[in-house]
């Protein structure tokens, strides 16, 4: 049985868009935020309650604003890139309901909702487990 509550998305506040401007102040993760929430809440079936959605200073994915990192115990964590309010809010809406439902959080980049493909920064897999020689991991 899958454990929903502890989801968790969390969206880059300190990226700046990319327009080519280097003063350019405008930071979209901000907005990302309320929209995002909106979203989930509209989406009906529970799913934003399935979710806590924060903010953070960094995700060191600077150079494709908007990140968006998705995570959970026990799950692979995923973090997107290049990610627009305006185009992308079903897609990540859509990934929060296919996340939810798996047990690990593992899922192919073929099988994501179509508008995040290729924004993939980073899968992280739930937990590394190292084993030596007769030394008995648990």
């Amino acid at each position: 049985m899958v454990d929903r509550s502890n989801h968790k998305i969390t969206v880059c506040v300190s990226c700046r868009h990319k327009r080519g401007e280097p003063d350019d102040q405008c930071r979209p993760g901000i907005e990302l935020i309320a929209r995002l929430r909106k979203a989930m809440t509209l989406a009906g079936d529970a799913i934003g309650a399935d979710f806590a959605i924060s903010g953070t200073v960094c995700m060191a994915g600077c150079d494709r604003p908007c990140t968006v990192a998705y995570f959970g115990s026990h799950k692979a964590t995923y973090l997107f890139g290049d990610i627009d309010a305006d185009a992308n809010i079903d897609d990540l809406v859509a990934f929060a309901r296919q996340y939810a439902s798996l047990d690990d959080g593992w899922c192919s980049s073929t099988s994501r909702p179509p508008g995040l493909s290729g924004k993939t920064l980073a899968r992280i897999p739930a937990a590394l487990l190292v084993a030596e020689a007769g030394v008995s991991v648990q």
